[in-house]
């Protein structure tokens, strides 16, 4: 799965590695970035279809954690950070956002906890990044909801998960879908159900390493929060690691 990221790079800089995407208003983002240690409920840059009749692909803002449309009230429950490709396309949830609203979601790396026991409360954190140290593109599916009160539309976001590839599958059993370069448009176009995308992303280009506990706690938002440590840091997380967070 995946239950936070990290974005070292600014937002200017993220709408120049991404230039085939217009900026559109992601710039108003700009003093909440670099996030160093960003969790769901935040609003992040993501990159849609601007028209599914048009290849223009544009930013927009977005909240992560996936709220219907037909949720007018927001939900009630928390709102799934992920999608399992497996179910993607038929889970009421997902299906329609999957056949028509997907999008990409940029980072700079992610985070993940290796559990170390049978309780699940020993973990050991990681960074997981591209060898060249490139932002990245997560696949994701968009929805928009109108809030209760003022009516305005909210948009909000999931990431799609796949198994892991040969590098993660030593510390977890599911990993983000990450894109090649060459599948955006086609994962952002207007074909239902372009499943072969959501596969695992090659190991030989990416990299992870140990990172201190006090990732735990998304209060903790500093560029160290992604150096390397030389031993392992051990944690029993108490509800800050991502398996608490609504995964289906």
């Amino acid at each position: 799965m995946c239950g936070r990221v990290f974005v070292k790079t600014t937002i200017p800089d993220m709408v120049r590695r991404f230039e085939f995407a217009h900026p559109g208003d992601v710039e108003r983002l700009g003093n909440g970035f670099p996030l160093w240690n960003g969790a769901p409920s935040l609003t992040y840059p993501i990159i849609i279809r601007e028209e599914l009749s048009t290849s223009m692909a544009g930013f927009v803002s977005a909240r992560w954690g996936l709220v219907p449309g037909w949720a007018r009230d927001g939900g009630g429950r928390p709102p799934p950070v992920n999608a399992r490709c497996e179910t993607i396309a038929t889970n009421g949830l997902f299906r329609k956002a999957y056949a028509s609203r997907r999008c990409l979601v940029p980072v700079d790396g992610y985070f993940e906890w290796q559990q170390l026991d049978a309780s699940g409360k020993r973990k050991q954190p990681y960074a997981i990044a591209m060898k060249d140290d490139e932002p990245f593109a997560m696949a994701g599916i968009w929805e928009e909801y109108a809030d209760k009160i003022t009516g305005e539309l909210i948009r909000t976001f999931a990431i799609a998960t796949c198994e892991p590839n040969e590098l993660m599958a030593t510390i977890h059993d599911r990993m983000p879908v990450i894109l090649p370069p060459a599948d955006y448009m086609r994962w952002l176009g207007p074909e239902p159900d372009p499943r072969d995308l959501m596969k695992p992303y090659p190991s030989d280009l990416m990299k992870m390493w140990p990172i201190h506990s006090k990732v735990g706690s998304p209060r903790n938002n500093t560029p160290d929060i992604i150096d390397e440590i030389g031993r392992p840091d051990i944690i029993d997380l108490k509800g800050h690691g991502p398996d608490d967070l609504f995964d289906l």
